[in-house]
């Protein structure tokens, strides 16, 4: 089975740098990623001014194309899952060479 669109390294979270384009040198957090048109969002780079009746003005972040960043420190990784006890009916070792 092969893969539609290629797996990207660049993870949300990840601090990346710009190495082309207009913002060319900024650094930031990755906000949003978008394998299938290979695309992310970086925080402070690419604003948009959106306008809106009910909200009035904001800044959004836009997308652009994950070849025109490098990254710099990967996403931290999130805690794995505590193991928990298992439920064995057998008995345990020390208790059997107290016997």
């Amino acid at each position: 089975m092969s893969r539609k669109h290629p797996k990207l390294k660049i993870k949300k979270g990840a601090k990346v740098k710009v190495i082309s384009g207009a913002e060319r040198g900024a650094e930031g957090a990755v906000l949003d990623v978008n394998p299938l048109t290979m695309k992310i969002k970086v925080q402070g780079i690419n604003v948009k001014t959106h306008f809106d009746k009910k909200d009035g003005i904001k800044k959004v972040e836009g997308f652009f194309d994950y070849s025109n960043v490098k990254m710099i420190s990967a996403a931290p990784d999130k805690k794995p899952a505590a193991k928990k006890p298992a439920k064995g009916k057998g008995k345990k070792k020390s208790d059997e060479a107290s016997a």
